[in-house]
């Protein structure tokens, strides 16, 4: 079975509908996409770093699926990887034990509750700066 990567918004859009673990150094987003097999996707956003710390930040987390997914991940589902604040810096082979502990986790459908909804502008879609 291969593991595709996921490159369409939408596909992102949807996993963030999915289930969500959180981890110190990322957040797994989870989420059935109707017998596509086993797809992922990574998310490092501006807030993270620069470009240099987030395509390293990207590079990890990519090694980290290629080896967790065959074992660990769940069957016709996209999962995601969400960066965050400090991820860069933590040992990897903690990224990795974390990482199959989230997956084990929304295995089991054991999610974090719900985020609680962003506050801002909701007409331009941006924080509202006064």
């Amino acid at each position: 079975m291969t593991i595709s990567v996921l490159t369409r918004r939408a596909d992102f859009l949807a996993a963030n509908k999915g289930l969500r673990v959180a981890r110190p150094g990322f957040v797994l987003l989870a989420r059935p996409n109707g017998g596509e097999g086993k797809r992922y996707g990574i998310t490092v956003t501006k807030k993270i770093g620069n470009a240099v710390v987030r395509n390293r930040m990207k590079r990890r987390f990519r090694e980290l699926l290629r080896a967790a997914l065959p074992a660990h991940g769940l069957a016709d589902h996209d999962h995601v990887l969400i960066g965050r604040d400090g991820g860069v810096e933590r040992d990897f082979v903690r990224l990795g034990a974390e990482l199959e502990e989230a997956l084990a986790r929304a295995a089991a459908g054991k999610g974090d509750p719900p985020r609680r909804p962003r506050q801002g502008n909701r007409s331009t879609g941006r924080g509202a700066r006064k």
